[in-house]
């Protein structure tokens, strides 16, 4: 072709006949409007009925509205982002309750939840709208205006009403854990120099368990119940170890100053007054800076105490006050337990005063908050040692109503409850290594020992027996062996009792002999229903109260 040829007529835009685009240069233009991803970015739904199934997608599914209208980057970054939650949520849930468990008792980490969720909750809204406002037909009549406006409402509070319902949980979880466990003064605590080993390599913890009868009418605080928890560190392995309340003398070690106050063990001036149940109430009162400053010289002096008693380093004391008790079982919803004799439910054996009424015997009765603590503290006609058997079959019912679903429905209630109702001196800092080993608790089982009046006379304990009790009961623990067979009892015979004067009082009906004779075994054996024994309580009728 000659250099006259005449060239193709070019369009005013530089494109050829054939359409294709001219070059000048480095640079192509290309008409946007004609772009074939311009339409793909600018797609919207087809109707305003697509435009609201979409927005609902996109709030259960964040990202699915996106990708439907062709904005693929933002739409495959929010799905990916809400894939990674809902796997760590499973995660959570199956392999990691352990941790889940650390984090509720950790504050600080609790503040970065409630941060957390509230991010996570903005997100979300901005999600809902925007999603809607991306894929809307761009004419909408009134109406279908207003639908929208109130479909995203309700997506809106969708995902506002568990967000605020888990900062609540979340913030009475805190508040719970800043109440109970506030790193208070403590005469017998020393906090763990290195928080990597803060049990500092001991091979077992010992817990005081306390019941306190404080309340409306009562003098004080008296501790009707006292149960050691010993845990062996390595296997969870756990022994309860339950005092009665009238053990006299309570000794104390050599290395406290209370050894010299109460040479020959603890005397408050009358024996009333000198029981195990009145140290907590009477020693402080009697001297009250002698252990230095303190939160709760109560508990300093039976951690002392019953730590000499038993042969036991005492580490910390969990005390539960039974004033607040019943509103803890109706915010669980009550407790279900079974009944072998008939409770008395007040009365005074003292005087004679006969009790108001009795818990007649049954297989699983549902007890609200005042019945419960009433079948808890019932004693007249019968033996502290009953009195203690069903106080150890409240506690496991409270463990056995305290399922997830309770928990979270309820938790709210329980946790103000229990900030109420509970003190203790486990430092802040260990509650993480606590929760690794209740986990380890609930796997290895727990059984339980009675010093009953059938192994010691609480008015003239032997406490050299006691202790030889307590390291016998122990040794298979100790060993990591079985744990859940009886551990054998010591071959020496108890202290014989004085003759007691006879009584007037009626009995509450025949039950069966209390305890378990400082032998090991589990606490379930003394809670479950006995229908002969059952039966023979209700032939032999209800006793006389005042009802009656």
């Amino acid at each position: 072709m000659s250099d006259d040829t005449p060239s193709p007529r070019r369009s005013r835009h530089g494109d050829d006949p054939s359409g294709v685009p001219a070059r000048s240069g480095s640079s192509v233009y290309v008409d946007p409007d004609r772009s074939p991803h311009a339409h793909r970015r600018a797609r919207r739904a087809k109707g305003f009925g697509s435009a609201l199934l979409l927005t609902v997608a996109g709030t259960v599914v964040p990202g699915t509205a996106f990708l439907a209208t062709g904005r693929r980057r933002v739409g495959a970054a929010l799905l990916a982002l809400f894939l990674l939650l809902v796997a760590g949520g499973v995660v959570l849930a199956t392999v990691a309750q352990r941790d889940v468990v650390r984090l509720a008792v950790d504050s600080t980490a609790l503040r970065w939840i409630i941060a957390g969720i509230v991010v996570l909750a903005l997100g979300w809204l901005a999600v809902v709208v925007t999603g809607y406002l991306t894929v809307r037909p761009r004419r909408l009549r009134p109406w279908q205006r207003g639908v929208g406006i109130g479909v995203v409402a309700v997506l809106c509070a969708a995902v506002v009403v568990p967000a605020a319902w888990g900062v609540q949980l979340a913030v009475a979880q805190r508040d719970l854990v800043d109440a109970v466990f506030d790193d208070g003064d403590s005469a017998t605590v020393t906090q763990p120099v290195d928080q990597a080993d803060p049990f500092g390599g001991q091979d077992e913890i010992n817990i005081l368990l306390l019941g306190g009868d404080g309340g409306a009418g009562r003098e004080g605080v008296r501790t009707d119940t006292v149960i050691v928890a010993n845990v062996q560190v390595a296997t969870g392995a756990t022994t309860l170890f339950s005092l009665p309340r009238n053990l006299e003398d309570l000794p104390f070690p050599a290395s406290s100053p209370l050894a010299a106050l109460y040479p020959e063990g603890f005397d408050a001036g009358s024996e009333s007054e000198s029981l195990l149940n009145a140290v907590y109430r009477n020693g402080p009162a009697q001297h009250p800076d002698v252990l230095g400053p303190t939160d709760d010289a109560g508990a300093d002096f039976l951690k002392l105490g019953v730590g000499e008693a038993l042969g036991l380093k005492i580490d910390y004391y969990v005390l539960v006050n039974l004033d607040g008790f019943s509103r803890l079982v109706d915010a669980l919803g009550g407790l279900r337990l079974n009944v072998n004799y008939y409770v008395p439910v007040n009365g005074d054996t003292a005087t004679g005063a006969l009790p108001d009424r009795y818990i007649a015997p049954g297989p699983d009765q549902l007890m609200g908050g005042v019945e419960a603590l009433d079948f808890a503290r019932g004693r007249y006609g019968l033996s502290d040692y009953l009195r203690m058997d069903r106080q150890r079959c409240v506690l496991q019912a409270i463990v056995d109503a305290a399922d997830p679903v309770t928990l979270l429905s309820r938790y709210q209630e329980l946790a103000r409850t229990t900030q109420d109702i509970v003190s203790s001196d486990v430092p802040s800092g260990v509650l993480g290594d606590v929760v690794d080993l209740a986990f380890q608790v609930k796997d290895a089982g727990i059984r339980s020992v009675v010093f009953d009046d059938t192994v010691i006379n609480p008015a003239y304990p032997d406490y050299d027996r006691i202790r030889a009790l307590v390291q016998e009961a122990l040794r298979p623990a100790q060993a990591g062996g079985d744990t859940t067979a009886p551990a054998p009892s010591t071959s020496a015979a108890p202290t014989p009792a004085p003759t007691p004067a006879p009584s007037s009082t009626p009995p509450a009906a025949t039950p069966p002999p209390a305890g378990n004779g400082g032998v090991a075994s589990q606490v379930t054996d003394a809670c479950a229903y006995d229908p002969v024994q059952a039966a023979a309580a209700v032939a032999a009728g209800e006793p006389p109260s005042r009802s009656r």
